[in-house]
């Protein structure tokens, strides 16, 4: 069962049988929204960026987007950059796989962003979401709509971070301004 998050509600990853989840993906999709022009209605390609930066103590050790596909440690995977987004309606347009059981003791945090590389504003986006998927199963667990348009090119959308003996999920939704998760880092450091 699917549970649609509100920003700054948390949803404990442990499964219903007391076990922990050992593999989610973090999921984002969006499409352009229309926009009114002199000869009718069109629509213009936005390319947004999925990021997951890994904290150690509040400090960054890791980075995983485009251009850097999988974590040093191999625990965080990027399946690969979309130009366009359009999915829309429920799949990914762009994704990120974490191993929670692979994740290194020392990293308490991860933080996913999205980005919008040329410089689009979200009030070109429409259908927008994160979601966070069993990937053993393929079960949706949690989605988290990115609502509100506006004015900024960024987003911190979730953080997954240590909870105990097990791990949590809190939808964050702060916008912020940025081509790439370097620019979003003065954003991001409030919500650790």
């Amino acid at each position: 069962m699917t549970v649609n998050m509100t920003k700054g509600q948390a949803i404990s990853l442990q499964k219903n049988d007391g076990g922990s989840l050992t593999a989610v993906r973090m999921g984002l999709g969006w499409q352009a929204a229309p926009r009114r022009g002199l000869f009718g209605t069109r629509t213009r390609e936005i390319d947004l960026d999925a990021s997951a930066v890994l904290f150690a103590d509040k400090q960054p050790v890791d980075v995983v987007f485009f251009r850097h596909l999988v974590s040093d440690d191999g625990s965080v995977r990027h399946t690969g950059d979309n130009l366009v987004g359009g999915v829309g309606q429920g799949g990914d347009d762009e994704a990120i796989l974490v191993d929670l059981s692979r994740v290194p003791v020392h990293i308490d945090q991860i933080v996913f962003t999205v980005n919008s590389f040329t410089g689009q504003t979200f009030q070109e986006v429409q259908n927008a979401f994160c979601r966070l998927v069993d990937e053993t199963n393929g079960q949706e667990l949690a989605r988290y709509t990115l609502a509100g348009g506006g004015p900024y090119t960024a987003q911190i959308m979730a953080k997954v971070h240590r909870s105990g003996s097990g791990w949590t999920m809190t939808a964050l939704g702060n916008p912020a301004n940025g081509r790439t998760f370097q620019d979003l880092m003065p954003a991001i450091l409030p919500v650790l």
